[in-house]
């Protein structure tokens, strides 16, 4: 499936061309360049496509948990030698077609992503961007604000620090530090904590990141990683002129005694466990019932692809869904011992980690569970495997593979290619094996029984592992609270008033000096791309639907197209074609009206929909659960079952099936089986209500999760089908439809009859078709096949608006804060919101946008006021143009209310004029949202499915998302201003909006007195074990404390 390119190297400058790779599978090509002076290494990914991707990659090894890779990643972008300003590169980033510049922070590497609309802009903004990366302006006064700092009130804050504040005590990051430790000795950098802990972080200096940033941030050791459509001669121009111009003007070249990092250091030294290994970490929570496993089995060599891949197949094989064995066997069941088990591969040099991971495991099952896990596999390697169900997994991966190759591009392999730049051949020689999946997929498809379970027995029967428990602890919980209590305290008398007067202006003079104006000539001397260049996937549209004309119909190729099946199909079909070699068949059911009684158990609906017992209409052979799912693995490339489109239209159940054209008719068959004539059966409803139950522990322990639920309680109604199935409202049917369906199963099988019945009235059913229609010899004759009976002619309902579901509060927000105590988070998240426009063809929309970019952009108002000032990770206002609603939200927060009265501040500013928004600035923003429009159409997949949005559900022209591009670039200063004072300042007034936070103990307090001081009346809840208790009434709630992966990007 793949083939070397026969063309000898070649050179540009300095760069050398060090090997060139075509997939055969595919369109794309790679090259590999380096600098024969510099070292810097260049890799371009070339395929069609409207968005170009930059991956800017270097290997950070840490030795320590000092977190300088973490806090670089956030340093990089507060300035660099040629434009010594804060922010000036995002600013760039937006005229160059880009919604910003990102980052994370992994184990073994550091990587700085941009995408773009087209290449004109990514070529220009490129040299800019390294310049940041590799000679960056690491001050004091951005260390203040970007990394730790003591706020006035004795507290500490800082983005990097309130990020790692939120993260270092969840069960995730502690297993994964200690099993860290557990597998690598001591000296190795895989035992570090590449974020930083924060004990580690409060005493980090300036003096040692800038130390690191000069021993790893070497041109010879980065990697310049490009997907996208861009002109070779074009990108070597830029690299030869501009970037190795600057590096040489730095001087810099590999030295002889220069060693790859984990590589060719001690880290390389990993030797395999001799003994399984078994530790307990505790962390807090209040609510003891449920844990967390994590098992970790020696891997493969870093090159043995074939071997990764067999492994990969094997954890699909073993947990991919509700029939794989180790899912069977302890998920699947009534009284389930986990909610889910993931297998993944982590790469390291020497030989990759097998991590096995299990979540809300039943504390009294914890310690014994990874015993049962591996006697599970043992079973399956002395009983045998089924090699029809492996040769479906096999092929259903190839279709992924193929599938995501179409939707991404080359940027599928930009993982694949940052691991073999960290682990790989230096000159690219290991990148055509790294890349060919599908040959991989092909030769495993010829392994014998034998060879699966030797590769089974191998890396998951036979050897030793490590083991870490997750233990919850509400012990933990209190401690950690008044530990961090007594900490800030002691800090605070420390300090004295001296010390907190001195670190107020500290804070301030960071602020002021990392707050300076951009001059106008950096950005003014950047020219805007020209968004013609860029090349929109082509759409056509056509409509089968009673009581519509022909002049209504659509596109005039796919009309005739279609018209050519006489086939009689009296309901409504949406089809939207697109070259691909796929098609999406879609059902848009609408639970609009259904009782408060019924509308919880669509969460029981949709959790059980693909894994019920159905008669197939076609030949009347009733299927058990496990024979429809192991045939919609064997003819699907993926299936889904949720709600709405778009993050809109939550009234609306979507029912959707992926596959091969040529599975075309066979999809519309398993979406009619599914829907009309599945079995609620009351083993699988026992089982599925069991998996929900046993999830709410961890569900609860996400900040995030917990104020977007209770937010929603607040606007919602009970009819609401979205706020039906948010973990509040779970957390009140889950137990009660359990009992209901021990004591009454009929009842409950009554109810969801009831559900069924609703959802598929005539009047309320829509179906669209997404993909190569073109390519379908009879596009309407599978519908009327499946569906004429039950679908005959019946006029349509409007689409369902989820604004019908808003509460006497949402319709008239005032006054209202709800504040919840999470004992299981250190930090805060906060939503406000307020009534707003409403309609996705409202005229004030185009101006509304913008505005909320000029708001929202990295490095914009709400990023310089809040993010800026350590007052919270993430600060962003949002727009719900269908319920009519506008949202202030703050997320894992130091301070939210502090946040909030930034951000008052910030909009009030930008009102009356004291805060200046110019030209130049707008401009910025405008071309932002180019990208923005760009990437909602940039694959053939997304591009149908927008255009089917717009036509069915926005009631809008199908390339309304693209046109709008005009309205926007003729929005001026003044339409922003006056938007700003006209729609947004009541999100900041008490008396026009309502409020909800949720915090760690240590904070509640605080937020609640700051709510209540400027007109809120605030309600106080807690979470205590598996309950909700409301309204704690005067009783200060908290107040008697204070409070592996990747770093997620900036």
């Amino acid at each position: 499936m793949s083939s070397e390119s026969s063309l000898p190297p070649t050179s540009f400058g300095n760069f050398h061309l060090v090997k060139q790779h075509n997939l055969g599978s595919s369109d794309i090509s790679l090259s590999k360049w380096r600098s024969r002076v510099s070292g810097l290494n260049v890799i371009h990914l070339n395929y069609q496509a409207p968005i170009v991707k930059g991956y800017f990659v270097v290997p950070t090894e840490i030795f320590d948990d000092s977190g300088c890779p973490h806090t670089l990643e956030h340093l990089v972008f507060m300035g660099s030698e040629q434009y010594p300003y804060k922010g000036v590169l995002d600013n760039l980033a937006n005229r160059a077609f880009s919604e910003g510049t990102n980052a994370w922070t992994d184990t073994d590497h550091t990587c700085y992503t941009i995408a773009t609309a087209g290449e004109e802009g990514f070529l220009r903004l490129l040299p800019i961007y390294v310049d940041h990366v590799l000679y960056p302006i690491i001050t004091e006064h951005g260390f203040v604000t970007e990394v730790h700092h003591v706020d006035p009130k004795g507290s500490d804050s800082g983005v990097v620090y309130s990020e790692m504040q939120g993260r270092e005590n969840t069960p995730g990051d502690l297993m994964a530090l200690r099993m860290a430790q557990l597998l690598n000795p001591l000296g190795s950098a895989y035992r570090s904590e590449t974020g930083g802990l924060t004990e580690a972080l409060r005493s980090l200096t300036v003096q040692q990141i800038c130390d690191y940033h000069g021993k790893y941030y070497v041109p010879y050791n980065m990697c310049l990683v490009i997907a996208g459509q861009v002109s070779i001669d074009s990108l070597l121009h830029v690299l030869q002129d501009k970037v190795e111009k600057s590096i040489l003007d730095h001087h810099q070249s590999r030295p002889e005694n220069w060693r790859r990092p984990f590589v060719e250091t001690v880290s390389a030294n990993r030797v395999p466990l001799v003994e399984t290994s078994r530790e307990t970490i505790e962390f807090p929570e209040q609510d003891e019932s449920a844990g967390e496993l994590m098992m970790t089995f020696k891997g493969t060599a870093p090159n043995d692809y074939l071997s990764a891949t067999a492994i990969d197949a094997l954890a699909s094989y073993l947990t991919s869904s509700p029939v794989a064995p180790l899912n069977k066997e302890f998920v699947e069941i009534a009284s389930p011992l986990c909610t889910d088990i993931s297998i993944n591969e982590n790469t390291r040099a020497t030989f990759c980690d097998i991590e096995m991971y299990a979540t809300s495991v039943p504390t009294d099952h914890l310690v014994n569970f990874d015993v049962q896990l591996k006697d599970a596999l043992k079973r399956i390697a002395d009983g045998g495997l089924d090699m029809k169900r492996m040769t479906m997994v096999l092929d259903r991966e190839r279709r992924k593979f193929l599938s995501g190759l179409e939707s991404h591009g080359g940027d599928m392999f930009s993982v694949t290619i940052i691991s073999d730049f960290l682990y790989g051949d230096e000159n690219g020689g290991s990148l055509p094996d790294a890349m060919d999946e599908i040959a991989r997929i092909d030769e495993l498809r010829k392994w014998s029984e034998t060879q699966w379970i030797d590769i089974l027995r191998k890396y998951f029967v036979n050897p030793p592992y490590a083991v870490v428990y997750g233990q919850p602890s509400a012990k933990l919980a209190l401690k950690l609270e008044v530990d961090e209590k007594t900490r800030v305290d002691r800090q605070i008398a420390h300090l004295g008033q001296e010390g907190l007067s001195k670190a107020k202006k500290l804070l301030e003079t960071a602020q002021e000096h990392n707050d300076r104006p951009i001059p106008s000539e950096y950005l003014t001397s950047f020219p805007l791309p020209d968004a013609g260049k860029i090349n929109w996937i082509s759409v056509q549209s056509a409509l089968n639907a009673p009581h519509v004309t022909q002049k209504q119909l659509g596109t005039e190729e796919l009309v005739r197209h279609i018209s050519k099946d006489n086939s009689s199909v009296p309901f409504f079909v949406q089809y939207n074609h697109v070259k691909s070699d796929f098609v999406t068949v879609h059902a848009f059911l609408s639970a609009h009206g259904l009782s408060k009684e019924l509308t919880p158990y669509l969460a029981l609906y949709l959790g059980s929909f693909f894994s019920l017992p159905v008669k197939r209409q076609s030949t009347g052979q009733k299927l058990t659960h496990e024979e429809v799912i192991n045939e919609l693995d064997n003819e699907t490339v993926q299936y889904d079952a949720s709600l709405g489109l778009d993050d809109y239209f939550t009234q609306i159940v979507r029912i959707s099936f992926k596959v091969e054209t040529a599975k075309y008719e066979s999809a519309i068959q398993w979406l009619s089986d599914l829907i009309y004539r599945s079995e609620f059966d009351r083993t699988r409803l026992e089982i599925t209500i069991a998996k929900i139950q046993q999830s709410l522990p961890e569900a609860k322990r996400d900040g995030n999760t917990m104020v977007v639920s209770l937010s929603g309680a607040l606007l919602h109604e009970s009819s609401s089908v979205a706020q039906a199935a948010s973990v509040l409202d779970l957390m009140e049917f889950i137990p009660s439809v359990m009992a209901k369906l021990k004591a009454s199963p009929e009842d409950v099988v009554k109810s969801l009859e009831a559900v069924r019945k609703h959802l598929t009235r005539p009047s309320d059913v829509r179906f669209g078709v997404t993909g190569d229609v073109l390519s379908l010899p009879q596009p309407k004759l599978p519908w009327s096949t499946a569906y004429s009976k039950p679908l005959q002619g019946a006029e349509l309902h409007d689409v369902p608006s989820t604004y019908d579901t808003l509460t006497p509060l949402g319709l008239k927000p005032s006054k209202k804060a709800v504040v919840m105590t999470l004992p299981s988070i250190e930090s805060a998240y906060s939503i406000h919101s307020t009534r707003s426009i409403r309609g996705f063809d409202h005229p004030d929309y185009p101006v509304f946008r913008v505005a909320l970019e000029v708001l929202n952009a990295t490095e914009g108002f709400l990023w310089q006021y809040i993010r800026g000032a350590g007052l919270a990770y993430g600060a962003y206002v949002g727009l719900d143009v269908e319920a009519g609603l506008l949202s202030f939200t703050t997320y894992r927060s130091s301070n939210p209310f502090q946040a909030f009265q930034e951000a008052r501040k910030v909009l009030q500013g930008l009102s009356d004029g004291t805060i200046l928004l110019d030209n130049t600035t707008l401009e910025s923003r405008k071309s932002a949202l180019v990208y923005s429009v760009t990437k909602r159409v940039s694959t053939p997949g997304r591009a149908a499915l927008t255009c089917f949005s717009n036509e069915v559900f926005r009631d809008v022209p199908p390339d309304h998302t693209v046109s709008l591009l005009t309205k926007y670039q003729s929005v001026t200063v003044q339409d922003v201003t006056d938007c700003l004072r006209k729609h947004f300042t009541t999100l900041f007034e008490p008396a026009h909006s309502i409020a909800a936070v949720v915090a760690g103990p240590s904070k509640t307090n605080d937020v609640a007195k700051g709510l209540e001081s400027i007109g809120f009346e605030v309600e106080r809840r807690e979470i205590s074990g598996d309950s909700l208790l409301e309204d704690s009434g005067d009783s200060e709630s908290g107040s008697s404390s204070e409070s592996e992966g990747s770093e997620g990007g900036r």
